[in-house]
């Protein structure tokens, strides 16, 4: 996380109220495309464009896509695949899942998270920005100021396989972002976590 707004990628479909794909930007895209740290596993996202705020979401799951993979044919050489092959090339793709968990709320000065499921649809193409670090700590605080981590039982549904690392991921994330017992309490959530897991592989 960085303090400076990333943009990943827009909007290009979903798999349902919660469950959102977004493409990713390359260097055939943007001159400075995001770097693979940017849109890893557990990374929080806004879905935001000029309008307004739209949702906050996690990504949780990621597929490359590439035409030339089913395709049986002599191989270039790499300083010629780009001059004799332009449109496979442009054609390779980065897809991102993404979780929504809540929306940021800025009202009376402050900004805070507005955690759980969201209740807009977020319209096709909306731009994808990594979340900043001071996002990230405002969305996890509600408007007494106080630590909240209110979609833990949302994603442990609606993620499937990924809940457990996912959130395990969250946590290591966001734990060191408090202190006292916000941060004790974060911590707790973290080793039930890894207990209930450890549980689950025996079983």
């Amino acid at each position: 996380m960085s303090e400076q707004a990333i943009y990943l990628g827009h909007i290009v479909k979903s798999n349902s109220h919660c469950d959102y794909v977004a493409q990713l930007v390359d260097r055939l895209d943007v001159p400075h495309p995001p770097a693979p740290e940017d849109y890893g596993f557990g990374r929080f996202v806004k879905l935001e464009d000029e309008q307004r705020h739209w949702a906050v979401g996690v990504i949780y799951n990621s597929q490359l896509l590439n035409p030339q993979f089913h395709q049986i044919s002599p191989r270039l050489t790499t300083s010629a695949d780009t001059l004799l092959s332009p449109d496979l090339v442009s054609e390779t793709r980065t897809l991102l899942w993404i979780a929504l968990i809540g929306h940021l709320v800025a009202a009376e000065g402050q900004t805070y998270g507005q955690q759980g499921m969201p209740t807009l649809v977020v319209p096709v193409n909306t731009p994808v920005w990594q979340l900043t670090t001071t996002e990230v700590l405002a969305f996890h605080r509600n408007a007494q100021g106080q630590a909240q981590f209110r979609y833990y039982a949302h994603l442990l549904r609606s993620t499937g396989n990924y809940a457990a690392p996912l959130l395990a991921q969250i946590l290591e994330t966001i734990t060191p972002l408090f202190s006292g017992t916000e941060q004790r309490s974060l911590e707790i959530i973290s080793k039930e976590l890894a207990w209930r897991h450890t549980l689950g592989s025996l079983r």
